[in-house]
Order: structure tokens, then C-alpha cells, then sequence
């Protein structure tokens, strides 16, 4: 079969649609024109002096393609619109309008079903149209019913998909916005080395001053929706490093990326930044599933080679966290805040958290607890051999010169990992 699949990519898209939209117009299409009998069924959007042919399902490759653009004037769709033509075509041959249009030749066009897409607005967005090249003396008003109830309900998908559409774009120009006035703000929280409490270092965290008010995860998960949460991750990371150079030497910073960001490569550019990248942890994210583990180790490698060090963020809290510690071999295990909650009154948390932290060293990797809330907390995590640990009982996340005041007393110093 023929579908938008097999032509994916071929002329316009239909102002940007998503994928989501386009394959839920398309099933609509391909149960149209197999219960219709039909060789083509297509959704045309009409334009100010053309159509569309948007969204296209065919048994065979035919004359037609999506992302053809046919003038208003020409083929079927606009008169059908204007009752020049009936809704319903059985016999072409029989319709001396529809006898006259070269299209009915051209194609062929034997038997024709279109009726128009009205948006709950009452604007005409444009028709919903099948055909197939042979007569078709079956087709009645039943037919014809079910057109005009399909074209009722992609009506409202369509609307649904422009609110949408409209949505991401106004959080798209929000977060550039924010991000022009210097957003995200970055605070510091302290690593600390369970032992002797040495400061180890600081995770860089992100806080958005600007309208509207939420939480940083919800900023960053709008600005993915939107498609530019890779902008403002890079933005994040650029805004951390920026302090890097004036702290003093000794404590490492940890800065958070998704994995597709690694993968976009936009971090190569750190190379040629002039800081000290063996004082940059990178903490890999939950953010997305990763597919091709061989090419993200790939991406991360140059950057591992001028010296930084790669930490798995989360650890215990999901499959995907430990497939990133199997495939990427990291520096740094962060076992998961829900796993350090309790961990003093929970044997289940404490099996699993000696089993992590056991494992890590096998590897030669350190351990580092977040979420640490209680001295009890504390003292079950060193017991069980933890290396570092943060969290509101050792500091909350602070300014940058709150950081350069921590940074004053006694400093591990050697490299992060």
C-alpha cells in the first residue's frame, strides 16, 4: 500500500503538523477508502489559490502524491465546495461537468465521493475526497453519510492539532524569551565526601525567576514538547560553566544533559571553550530512551578524552538508568533521591543500595547519594560504604558566592571521578 509512510518528507507537510496528527488523519483515510471500495483517498487543504493534497492514502503509487500542490481552479475539490458538483460521483462519464475536467481523464477519475471539511469555526479548511479510477455504481447516500461524519471528526482533530501547534509556539518563543534574559539562573549544591565531609564538589542546579511560575523539570519538559529543549539545556550548561573559571580549583561541577543532547553533539563545543574540562562531571539524564548506545558512547568519548567525567544520574529508580551504567562504564553512580528516603528504616532500599554501591566499586566507580535529608539517612549511607552525598540535611542548593564561601574550607582536591 501507498501511504503518507512511503512518502514521508515529500513536499509540504502541511504547515508543520505533527506526526502524531498526520498518522491519525491517515488511518482515518485508509479505513475510508477500503470501506468505500475506493484507489485513493486524500484530505486537500486549501490555500489561498491552490490545494494541498495533505495527507494521501493509495493502494498503488499513482498519478497523485502528497504534498502535491493542484491550482483551486483545477480538478474537483473547490466545485464540489460550491455545489458545481454533486458530493457524490458514481459514473464520471455520466456528469458532463465532471466529463469536461481534464483531471477525470488525466488520472482517471471513474467514480469520485468528496465532501468539505468544515472547522468548528465554520471556516472550510479544505475537502475530504476519494476516488477510484473504474466506475463505482455501488456508491449511495450511505456513503456519502459516512464522508460527511468523518469529515465531522477530522475537523475536530484538525482543530485540536492547530491548538496544539499554537501552544508549543507561544512556549517556544517563552522559553527564548527567558533564555534572552538570561535564564536559567544557576544554583549550587553541594557533593560533600561522606568520610571526613571534604567538600567533593557541587551539582549545578536550574531555577527559572520569569512567568509563568513552575518547577525547573516543567520548564525543561515544555521547552522538549515545544522542540527547543535542547536550546535550553545548552543554555543551562553554558551558564553553569560560565562560573567554573572563578571558583577555585579543586571542587568539580556537575552539569546535567539528556542523552540527546550528547547525541546532537552541541557539547563538542566545550573543547574549545578554554575550561578545564577535568573538572566538569556530566550527568546523564533520564530524559529520553537511548536506541543506540554503541553511537552515544561514540559522542561521549572525545569529550571523555579531555578529561570529563561521566556520571549516571538516578540510579534505582528505573530500567533505564542501569542500561546507561552497563553501556557507558561511568565515572560516577548517583543512586536516586527515592532510594536514600528512608533508606535507615527500609531493609528492601538498604538491600538495593549496597548492591549498587558494591557493584560500583567492582567497577571502579564512585558512589554518590542524593536526596539525604537525615543524619540517619547519612549514617546508614556511609555504613553501607557510600562515597559522597548531597541533599538538604548536608546544604541546600546556594548562590555562587554562598559556593566560593564553601569552597574556602578543606578541599579534596585530585580529579572528580
Amino acid at each position: 500500500m501507498y501511504t503518507q509512510d512511503a512518502a514521508r518528507g515529500a513536499g509540504d507537510s502541511g504547515g508543520g503538523k505533527s506526526a502524531e496528527h498526520a498518522e491519525g488523519v491517515e488511518a482515518i483515510l485508509r479505513i475510508v477508502r477500503r470501506y468505500l471500495n475506493m484507489d485513493v483517498a486524500f484530505v486537500s487543504r486549501f490555500r489561498e489559490d491552490d490545494r494541498l493534497l495533505e495527507v494521501l492514502d493509495a493502494e498503488t503509487q499513482g498519478p497523485l502524491h502528497l504534498g502535491q500542490s493542484i491550482a483551486l481552479t483545477e480538478g474537483y475539490c473547490l466545485k464540489v465546495v460550491r455545489g458545481e458538483l454533486p458530493e457524490l460521483i458514481p459514473d464520471t462519464s455520466r456528469n458532463a461537468v465532471a466529463r469536461a475536467l481534464p483531471a477525470t481523464t488525466e488520472v482517471p477519475i471513474g467514480s469520485h465521493l468528496s465532501v468539505p471539511i468544515v472547522l468548528p469555526d465554520r471556516h472550510v479548511y479544505g475537502t475530504l475526497c476519494c476516488f477510484s479510477y473504474e466506475p463505482n455504481h455501488s456508491l449511495d447516500e450511505r456513503d456519502v453519510m459516512l464522508l460527511r461524519a468523518c469529515a465531522e471528526f477530522l475537523a475536530l482533530h484538525l482543530q485540536a492539532a492547530a491548538r496544539h501547534a499554537r501552544d508549543k509556539a507561544y512556549t517556544a518563543a517563552t522559553v527564548r524569551a527567558v533564555v534572552a534574559q538570561g535564564a536559567p539562573r544557576i544554583v549550587f549544591q553541594p557533593v560533600y565526601h561522606i568520610p571526613d565531609m571534604r567538600l567533593h564538589g557541587f551539582e549545578c542546579l536550574s531555577r527559572f525567576d520569569a512567568e509563568p511560575r513552575r518547577s525547573p523539570d516543567k520548564w525543561f519538559a515544555a521547552a522538549h514538547d515545544a522542540g527547543v529543549g535542547l536550546e535550553l539545556e545548552f543554555q543551562a550548561i553554558c551558564n553553569a560553566l560560565a562560573h567554573l573559571d572563578r571558583m577555585p580549583v579543586g571542587p568539580c561541577m556537575n552539569i546535567n544533559s539528556s542523552p540527546e543532547m550528547i547525541l546532537s553533539g552541541q557539547l563538542l563545543a566545550l573543547r574549545d571553550s578554554g575550561h578545564d574540562l577535568a573538572r566538569v562531571v556530566l550527568e546523564v539524564t533520564e530524559h529520553a530512551v537511548v536506541r543506540d548506545y554503541a553511537a552515544l558512547s561514540q559522542a561521549l568519548q572525545p569529550l571523555r578524552a579531555q578529561g570529563v567525567t561521566l556520571a549516571v544520574d538516578d540510579a534505582g529508580a528505573g530500567y533505564s538508568s542501569m542500561r546507561h551504567i552497563l553501556s557507558l562504564e561511568p565515572d560516577i553512580i548517583k543512586l536516586d533521591i527515592e532510594l536514600t528516603h528512608g533508606i535507615d528504616a527500609d531493609p528492601k532500599r538498604k538491600a538495593l543500595a549496597k548492591g549498587l554501591t558494591s557493584f560500583a566499586h567492582e567497577i571502579g566507580s564512585l558512589v554518590v547519594a542524593e536526596g539525604v535529608e537525615t543524619a540517619t539517612e547519612l549514617a546508614m549511607l556511609a555504613s553501607l560504604g557510600v562515597d559522597c552525598a548531597q541533599g538538604y540535611h548536608l546544604d541546600r542548593p546556594m548562590d555562587f558566592e554562598q559556593a566560593l564561601v564553601r569552597c574556602r574550607g578543606p578541599i579534596e582536591h585530585g580529579r572528580c571521578g
